[in-house]
């Protein structure tokens, strides 16, 4: 593991997200990490998608949206 240097406001920016999302400022990095690389990596796919396809991936059922269409 290694340490990575940001910028002043982003640590702040990342320390009230991770308080709105219930994890810790290491775990919320990450994943935005994560989710910047998924980003990059698939263009052509929504932020919704991506997080879809990981729960999945993980074995997560999510519930079908309302107005969703299978």
């Amino acid at each position: 593991m290694g340490i990575v240097n940001i910028e002043d406001e982003l640590h702040e920016q990342l320390r009230r997200a991770s308080k709105a999302s219930c994890r810790s400022i290491n775990a919320q990095a990450a994943f935005w990490i994560r989710l910047g690389l998924l980003c990059e990596l698939n263009p052509g796919l929504s932020f919704q998608e991506l997080v879809a396809r990981e729960l999945k991936a993980a074995g997560v059922n999510a519930p079908i949206a309302v107005g969703a269409t299978a």
